[in-house]
């Protein structure tokens, strides 16, 4: 289980797209607070967090014409068999506006991290869409940010 650096988000093939819906349906339902050594740091947060990355995976799946159950816009849902989060469990920092988790949703998804997920995603075989290739990308990101 992986959440992608969310710079990379549209860059992400349809299959890791999918996937990575599932996986933050999975963290958002039963998975929360369940111990994985990838995923630990998104628990020292409100699920809010978790809800606005999630935001920006199904507004790119729309974008490609697939259609995530509509449930998942509701911010206290938890999936089918899970009782929906309570307010002040869900939190408060859920009111998203560029910018307001500067400069990404998890501070753990700093530049570091996103040349991690390049490097797991390039191990893998992957291909970048909408923009060029993995290495492509990281010739770019040192343009302009340096890394």
């Amino acid at each position: 289980m992986r959440l992608w650096h969310q710079e990379l988000i549209p860059y992400l093939d349809d299959k890791r797209i999918l996937g990575l819906h599932r996986e933050v349906s999975a963290l958002r339902g039963g998975a929360w607070g369940r111990k994985h050594s990838v995923v630990d740091y998104v628990f020292r947060y409100s699920p809010a967090r978790l809800y606005v990355y999630h935001l920006l995976v199904m507004n790119e799946m729309m974008r490609r014409g697939f259609k995530p159950d509509g449930h998942w816009y509701n911010r206290l849902y938890r999936g089918k068999n899970r009782p929906a989060l309570t307010l002040l469990e869900a939190g408060t920092d859920v009111y998203y506006t560029p910018g307001a988790f500067s400069p990404s949703i998890y501070p753990e998804h700093d530049d570091r991290y996103l040349l991690e997920c390049l490097d797991n995603l390039s191990a893998k075989g992957a291909e970048l869409v909408n923009g060029g290739s993995i290495a492509e990308m990281r010739v770019r990101l040192a343009a302009e940010k340096g890394i």
